[in-house]
């Protein structure tokens, strides 16, 4: 029978109550609550620097009928942010080892970064992690692609067009031989498209909230042009496979 492709709706980043920015109300079921009334079809929780609150997400959205997939927001040594996505909770633990072996041990101050805790979904709090989130890891942004794509994820630099942690600003270019599934943008426009023609032609060009407070969720999206809501689907749909697209879009 002929493939029948359809348009999703995909938040690939979005912060927690874990992420020393993210508002206390960011909360499993709050989250879960606010993709579905934004009419998300597939969201991605990416703590920085940690997975630990995404398996709580995960286990809800399954319940309510929203994909949910596991990750990180990943500050590597060129302070330049980056997105490593999972579908397997076995993927998502093994990243957190490799988070915490190369973490440095600079303990928070909640007093100043903000509390750093994991919750179930009671909002009660499941854990609260020492070392400060928004450190550089001790890994260059080639190791960490590289980490990522032994574990068969999916990575992305995140916000490259952002002033702070962007990898345009950071760098000043995409490495050459960079292994990404696709590039974020914040601000995309056709004069993005013509400034960055190279680039687009590379890489997907796919845009995400970056929420950290409920409003911002689904502010910024990306559409995936797929046959079907799996994680498969979304990798062709990056590296625009057998008829699969993603389009950046903004509300």
């Amino acid at each position: 029978m002929p493939e029948v492709m359809q348009w999703f709706r995909a938040d690939l980043h979005i912060h927690t109550v874990l992420s020393p920015c993210g508002d206390l109300e960011m909360s499993p079921e709050r989250i879960v609550e606010e993709a579905l009334r934004n009419e998300l079809d597939v969201i991605a929780i990416t703590d920085h620097n940690s997975t630990k609150q995404a398996p709580e997400v995960m286990a809800l959205g399954r319940e309510k009928g929203l994909l949910v997939l596991g990750g990180a927001e990943i500050n590597t040594q060129e302070e330049v942010h980056c997105v490593a996505l999972f579908e397997e909770l076995v993927q998502l633990a093994n990243f957190q080892d490799y988070l915490d072996a190369h973490l440095p041990g600079i303990l928070n101050k909640p007093d100043l970064f903000g509390h750093q805790v994991w919750v179930n979904r009671n909002e009660e709090i499941m854990g609260e992690e020492q070392r400060l989130l928004w450190s550089a890891l001790d890994q260059h942004l080639e190791e960490v692609s590289e980490k990522v794509r032994q574990l068969r994820g999916l990575f992305f630099p995140a916000h490259i067009d952002r002033p702070v942690n962007g990898l345009l600003r950071q760098l000043g270019f995409v490495p050459e031989q960079l292994q990404a599934d696709a590039l974020e943008v914040c601000q995309y426009s056709s004069e993005w498209e013509d400034d960055y023609s190279d680039l687009s032609e590379k890489f997907a060009i796919i845009s995400n909230s970056d929420a950290h407070t409920l409003d911002q969720i689904g502010q910024r999206y990306t559409m995936l042009w797929m046959e079907d809501l799996t994680f498969c689907e979304i990798r062709l749909a990056l590296s625009g496979q057998k008829g699969r697209k993603a389009k950046p879009m903004s509300r």
